[in-house]
């Protein structure tokens, strides 16, 4: 149970600049090799934050302090919501988004690692697989399905366009398009699931 409790944190992951960057890099001039780059970036990180999460938490165990922890973490995540909702007219992607479609693999492999393993999301959602497996005393491997599935999510704007084509190159510009102009909703979509899981743990 354990396990399956943890793979709906992929959605976290992956949702903002971190799955716009796939569909960017997978529209690029050299987008096998920079697809491929990035992945592989994002595995190193992704996996290299949960192990060092899971063993400095190894001795954690849940009680009150987490508990104040947890509400501490509700209470930003709200004015987050807040703060993105009010800023929604201004939002917009990442200047460093614009360098994405001219790309290369040494950049794509930096951004995925950088990316999807110290973006504050990220780094946070990592850090939670790692050590809540562990305060559970859950193995390890427990996250495999967690870090993954992440990268299965990252791969699918490259595996469309191996897989259908001339179909994925029209429709992932359009994708792309729709994503930079509602950045807010990804955004605010991305807290709304970090706020139902601290609220979950809180309860439970």
């Amino acid at each position: 149970m354990n396990f399956l409790v943890i793979l709906p944190l992929v959605f976290v992951m992956i949702g903002g600049p971190q799955i716009l960057s796939a569909i960017f890099l997978a529209t690029s001039e050299d987008w096998r090799r920079n697809s491929a780059a990035f992945v592989f970036g994002a595995s190193l990180s992704i996996s290299l934050v949960v192990t060092l999460a899971y063993y400095l938490g190894s001795g954690v165990r849940q009680g009150g302090s987490n508990r104040t922890l947890q509400l501490l973490v509700l209470v930003v995540l709200l004015a987050a919501m807040v703060n993105v909702y009010l800023k929604r007219e201004q939002s917009e992607p990442p200047t460093w988004m614009g360098k994405l479609e001219t790309a290369n693999p040494k950049f794509s492999f930096q951004l995925g690692f950088l990316l999807m393993g110290f973006f504050p999301t990220d780094i946070l959602t990592s850090i939670t697989v790692g050590t809540y497996l562990a305060s559970h005393g859950d193995p390890l491997w427990y996250a495999t399905g967690f870090v993954l599935l992440t990268l299965l999510f990252l791969a699918i704007p490259s595996l469309s366009l191996v897989m259908i084509g001339d179909r994925a190159e029209t429709l992932l510009p359009k994708v792309r398009t729709w994503m930079n102009t509602n950045s807010w909703i990804v955004s605010e979509i991305v807290i709304l699931i970090f706020v139902a899981i601290t609220i979950n743990n809180i309860v439970g």
